[in-house]
């Protein structure tokens, strides 16, 4: 799970630095300043996720039917979350209304709010070491 984990917070990483890229460069001349910080919400938050994992991969800590709940909840929340606001922040764009599935934007943000505290409860419940 772990190289999942990582494979999956490098994918995030690097496919908001484009994104990113694409809202401040591509997109200025096609949708409003507002919407424009509206889609850089997504990549800020698409960013933290795969920063978030990136860590949470990394520590022996975390035990691993733990770290693969928290990474189906990333997974599924950064997708309906940050997925949902590139739509809604491009909806003038596409032949799709966006509008009519922005419902999934909560549901994304819950996902990502049960991943981490998820994480504060293991935290938590782990005994400290005595060295």
């Amino acid at each position: 799970m772990d190289k999942k984990m990582l494979i999956l917070g490098s994918f995030l990483g690097l496919t908001a630095v484009i994104l990113g890229a694409f809202g401040a460069h591509g997109l200025k001349a096609l949708i409003l300043p507002e919407q424009i910080t509206t889609f850089e919400t997504g990549v800020r938050y698409q960013m933290y996720h795969a920063l978030f994992l990136l860590v949470v991969g990394s520590l022996s800590s975390i035990d691993e039917k733990t770290k693969k709940v928290v990474f189906y909840l990333v997974l599924g929340g950064v997708l309906l979350f940050s997925g949902s606001i590139y739509g809604l922040a491009t909806n003038n764009l596409t032949g799709f209304n966006f509008k009519s599935v922005g419902f999934i934007t909560p549901i994304g943000g819950l996902l990502l709010i049960i991943s981490w505290f998820l994480l504060l409860l293991k935290f938590l419940k782990n005994k400290p070491e005595i060295s």
